[in-house]
């Protein structure tokens, strides 16, 4: 199955660049491109992508908004130049998947998204969960009683997410199957009415399930 991408850039030369890159895989189609947050919009509902690289930092509209209007269906991928940008905070809690930083490899950039396009897995949990942490800890928690419809073994899978496990990982720390872990994963994000595992961090540090390390 072929992996439809929408790539979302105000520069030119990097929705040509991340375009060509793209469409060397066998698996992945580049079906249009976007200058900005409005063209994306209307472009993804014309071409109906799998996965949109979503620039965070355009004119007319930026990234975000994009992202929080996008339909569900595609899955955003946000492309930043820097690894701890303020924004990309509000852009993992309006709805996007994970990010990227725009000097990656050829190699990380195509398992992102097809990393992406499965939802198996929240993309660079070491970089995601330290941008997430940062910032949580300079917001207030809105939701304390987020998690009130969990079991606590469901809470317990949640925060494990949050510290970047795999389902694999998880099952090996309880004792129980892939399978099982799957259920439970499902299981929390239906209750809290998520999208995705990037998601689910995101609430476990705005609850405060899990709390921010303080640098050393």
């Amino acid at each position: 199955m072929t992996i439809r991408v929408v790539v979302v850039d105000d520069q030119q030369i990097v929705r040509d660049g991340f375009g060509a890159l793209l469409n060397t895989q066998l698996d992945i189609e580049v079906v249009a491109t976007a200058a900005d947050g409005e063209q994306a919009l209307r472009v993804c509902a014309e071409h109906a992508p799998d996965v949109v690289l979503m620039d965070v930092r355009m004119p007319v509209m930026d990234g975000i908004e994009a992202t929080r209007r996008l339909p569900d269906g595609p899955r955003v991928l946000m492309l930043t130049t820097f690894d701890l940008d303020e924004y990309v905070y509000d852009a993992l809690a309006a709805g996007a998947s994970g990010f990227l930083l725009k000097d990656t490899p050829a190699e990380k950039l195509f398992d992102a998204v097809r990393v992406i396009a499965a939802g198996e897995a929240l993309l660079a949990p070491s970089v995601t969960r330290r941008l997430i942490g940062e910032f949580a800890r300079q917001r207030p928690r809105p939701r304390p009683d987020a998690l009130r419809e969990l079991t606590p073994r469901e809470t317990e899978v949640l925060r494990l997410i949050a510290e970047g496990l795999s389902n694999a990982e998880i099952a090996a720390r309880l004792v129980v199957s892939d399978e099982t872990v799957k259920t439970h994963v499902s299981r929390v994000l239906m209750k809290l009415g998520l999208r995705d595992r990037t998601q689910a961090v995101v609430v476990a540090y705005e609850s405060g399930l899990v709390i921010p390390r303080t640098p050393r």
